[in-house]
């Protein structure tokens, strides 16, 4: 992998398409097997559809279906790599003994970690007649005992500080420890420095043991000190009900990888996991099934992104025409001709115009234009049979293809060309359109109003069209165009916000999210009048 891929589909489906053995590190936090409606989150159509997929049939059909996942999942890992599956009472049993144990094998299983994720019991928990329910379950397997780990630690908790009672002249902080094992000469000189002293009520010499020698506390299985993101936090929280806080995921990603290392996440939810992963220097994989989970988590990466971050491909099921149309010429070539399944010309020198050939060696030429001309089908023809004469011969004899042109549209002459030569010649030119080979479609059309209702105080209304049907919104207040597009407001289902304003000028810009993934924007400059009263 040379990109990390942000890709919205099936993870079934995508996995089978990953090369084996090529992974780090896995975390997934599938959706549980509760069977409520509070599970779908989003509301689109693709996570209502994986919804009803897992819940056709019970808890049976539950684990068959995160078990061909899982399957896929431990082929792409690297022997040194882990698996942290997150799940809670509904299934965990389950889970372990069904699927990860027979994957994975028992011999593999290196911990049950137990994320304790809220610290209050909650009105309707304190009236049920049964404990309260304040935990998660996580379990690490490896795929060989040759797996990585970094030992974490954790700070010192406030009642391990208070232990450390004294202060010496420097105002640092120490406790008197018992000196079991030490040469005369040594306790001789600690005991001239004033590092150590006896004592009537210590069996063994005493010495000063300093808190800043302490580099915390190394990480057990319990994990009751990170808490779940604070409904009304305005840092982390991104409107995902189920988002998994930030520090949970780096202990995972810390603990189980490097720096360079992939970590992939299959159901990408909120995107916590792939947003750790990028802070860290890690390469990654984020997978999801929803249109608003993969859009949410491409806005909360681009929030963070900054001049050293890297570059990451948004891969959906249907493309910006606009975008194909206007990106670099060798660039698109290049996609455009692994999509088709053939190699591309890297060098783009002495290439007679031809821009990469088949798995059969015929010939490609890209066109990233429409209504392609009957010249360009004589130009090509002429090229095909200088580029390679015996090959050319051999396909019109067998009645293959001589070569392939991919190109938007194909005007009328063109296709005429195309058919006299198979008729009367016997040389087929394949003419395959972008459409054929991939979706695309046109981004959102977006309008963009605002309306004072009082001083500094407005109304901001978006509106959309586009053929899908819209999504939602997201909104940036203070928008810097050389910046691109940093989300204040990342959901936004309506398209109104009404919001108060400094004095001065500001660009609000809006997104509007398509139900296929595509987005459209606009933007106005908004001028809000100093209306203090001068106080004399």
């Amino acid at each position: 992998m040379t990109i990390n891929k942000l890709i919205l589909g099936d993870n079934l489906e995508i996995l089978k398409t990953m090369e084996s053995e090529t992974v780090d590190l896995i975390y997934l936090d599938p959706p549980f097997f509760s069977n409520r409606n509070y599970e779908v989150i989003w509301g689109d159509n693709g996570e209502v559809r994986s919804f009803q997929d897992r819940w056709a049939g019970g808890i049976d059909h539950y684990i068959v279906w995160l078990k061909e996942r899982v399957i896929e999942m431990h082929r792409v890992l690297k022997p040194t790599g882990s698996i942290f599956l997150h799940c809670d009472w509904h299934a965990n049993a389950y889970i372990r003994v069904d699927i990860l144990d027979k994957i994975f094998g028992y011999q593999n299983f290196l911990s049950e970690i137990i994320w304790k994720r809220t610290f209050n019991s909650g009105s309707s928990k304190s009236i049920a007649k049964k404990f309260p329910l304040n935990t998660d379950t996580i379990f690490w397997y490896s795929k060989t005992s040759n797996y990585s780990f970094n030992k974490i630690t954790r700070p010192l908790n406030e009642g391990a500080l208070k232990r450390y009672d004294k202060v010496d002249e420097e105002g640092k902080r120490f406790k008197w420890n018992p000196l079991k094992t030490v040469s005369e000469e040594r306790l001789e000189k600690l005991l001239e420095s004033g590092e150590a002293m006896i004592t009537p009520t210590s069996k063994y010499p005493v010495y000063k043991h300093y808190f800043d020698e302490q580099k915390g506390v190394i990480v057990d299985n319990l994990w009751d000190e990170i808490g779940q993101i604070a409904t009304q936090s305005t840092g982390e929280r991104i409107g995902y009900p189920t988002q998994k806080p930030e520090a949970l995921l780096q202990r995972i990603i810390e603990c189980a990888s490097n720096e360079g290392d992939i970590v992939l996440d299959p159901f990408v939810g909120g995107g916590t996991t792939v947003a750790v992963a990028d802070k860290l220097n890690r390469k990654w994989v984020g997978i999801d099934q929803s249109v608003a989970a993969v859009k949410v988590t491409d806005l909360r990466l681009r929030k963070q992104q900054d001049m050293f971050s890297q570059p990451y491909e948004l891969k959906l099921r249907k493309y910006d025409y606009n975008v194909l149309r206007n990106q670099d010429a060798f660039e698109f070539e290049t996609w455009i001709i692994k999509q088709f399944g053939g190699t591309p010309n890297i060098k783009q020198r002495n290439d007679l115009g031809l821009d990469g050939k088949a798995a059969d060696g015929a010939p490609i030429q890209v066109k990233r234009s429409d209504n392609i001309t009957r010249d360009v089908i004589d130009k090509f023809l002429s090229a095909v049979q200088r580029y390679d004469k015996r090959l050319f011969e051999k396909n019109k004899i067998e009645g293959k293809p001589v070569g392939h042109i991919i190109a938007f549209s194909f005007g009328r002459g063109a296709v005429a060309e195309v058919g006299r030569l198979n008729s009367k010649e016997g040389i087929i030119i394949d003419l395959k359109k972008v459409g054929d080979m991939i979706d695309y479609g046109n981004v959102p059309k977006v309008a963009i109003t605002s309306k004072e209702l009082e001083n500094y105080k407005y109304l901001l209304e978006a509106s959309a069209e586009s053929d899908s049907g819209i999504e939602f919104y997201s909104w940036d207040f203070d928008h810097n165009p050389e910046e691109g597009f940093k989300a204040d407001v990342v959901i936004d289902k309506d398209g109104k916000q009404v919001r108060k304003f400094e004095p001065g000028e500001h660009c609000v810009a809006v997104e509007a999210v398509d139900k296929e993934g595509l987005e459209g924007s606009n933007k106005l400059t908004l001028t809000v009048e100093d209306r203090k009263e001068n106080i004399s």
